[in-house]
């Protein structure tokens, strides 16, 4: 007979997240909503991308995270030059008493935090030995297959697409992020403070409040977290309406070349009970799908040209679709 695993107090998640948030937060100026949507990937037990231009922290921001949880760590700095091996290892001849035999040498991949530095920097092919590993949480050399450590999370980021130098995420890799977060430029008062902090004799030193013991934990109690029917048929009318071929609103029938995946919507259930969490509740309501739709659908949303030349965005359109939406499901 298998015995059952303890339950967790909610409350413990609660305060595991909230903790985190602030321990971060003693480091990392603003950013409030950024760090909020690390923290429900991180237990969603999902993936981040970040985008923003070179200089804003998204680096640090990961450093930060992985001082602030007592896991292994690892950082890829994508370059062109860089080659799948480079990730997930490869199989070196070893020789001994005079025998040659092959070992494998294990890549950075093989930690439970890991930094992909500006990902889209290196080519397709070695992006797909980081996304493949993403996807199976197993990594395979040879003939064999070797399970990553448990949790496994990785922050990707990225430069916009219109830099120099990059080569631009695959649809459908795009698909296995769990959130992409945009960092914004901070505003004059930050710019303040982040030259205070940065630029003294001293930094402050972040101090673990996490494991991965903890972190597995939480990622188990948030699957348990409730969601009524309603709010999960909500929930799927959101993605259907992402779609041209499957919706009335003129601006996605006019922009949009392909809609959300049904990836999208187990992110956005999944997203929406880590933040009924984080917010003190056991059930998922309308206004947690709200809030986390940007970051879980943006990068699952792919425009037409057309939207380009207009100056029309990914996150406008989701923003019409939720009002859409909202406003369809509270008159039904």
């Amino acid at each position: 007979m298998i015995a059952e695993e303890p339950r967790v107090d909610p409350k413990k998640v609660t305060d595991l997240a909230t903790s985190l948030e602030a321990e971060l937060g003693r480091l990392i100026v603003g950013q409030k909503e950024l760090l909020r949507d690390t923290v429900i990937a991180l237990i969603g037990g999902g993936h981040i991308l970040l985008e923003g231009v070179p200089g804003l922290g998204k680096t640090m921001l990961v450093r930060s995270l992985g001082q602030a949880l007592d896991l292994s760590f690892s950082r890829i700095q994508f370059t062109p030059d860089l080659m799948p091996a480079d990730i997930v290892g490869t199989n070196i001849i070893r020789e001994d008493s005079g025998r040659r035999e092959f070992e494998y040498q294990p890549g950075p991949i093989f930690a439970s935090l890991v930094l992909a530095d500006e990902v889209n920097r290196a080519t397709p092919k070695t992006q797909s030995a980081l996304l493949e590993a993403m996807q199976e949480r197993t990594v395979t050399v040879g003939n064999e297959t070797r399970s990553l450590p448990v949790p496994f999370f990785v922050l990707a980021t990225q430069n916009p697409i219109e830099l120099e130098g990059t080569y631009p995420l695959p649809e459908a890799q795009l698909d296995r992020f769990f959130f992409k977060a945009l960092v914004p430029f901070p505003s004059e008062t930050e710019l303040l403070e982040i030259a205070r902090r940065t630029t003294g004799a001293t930094t402050p030193e972040l101090h673990a409040i996490g494991d991965a013991e903890s972190i597995v934990a939480a990622q188990r109690v948030a699957r348990e977290v409730p969601i009524a029917e309603h709010v999960l048929r909500y929930a799927a009318r959101l993605i259907i309406a992402t779609h041209p071929n499957r919706t009335e609103l003129d601006s996605v029938r006019r922009y949009v070349r392909y809609g959300a995946s049904p990836r999208g919507l187990q992110t956005l259930v999944l997203a929406g009970k880590v933040r009924a969490l984080l917010e003190g509740r056991y059930n998922v309501a309308f206004e947690d799908l709200v809030a986390v739709a940007r970051p879980a659908l943006r990068h699952r949303v792919f425009l037409l040209f057309e939207a380009e030349a207009d100056g029309i965005t990914t996150d406008q359109i989701i923003d019409e679709v939720l009002e859409r939406t909202t406003k369809e499901t509270a008159g039904s």
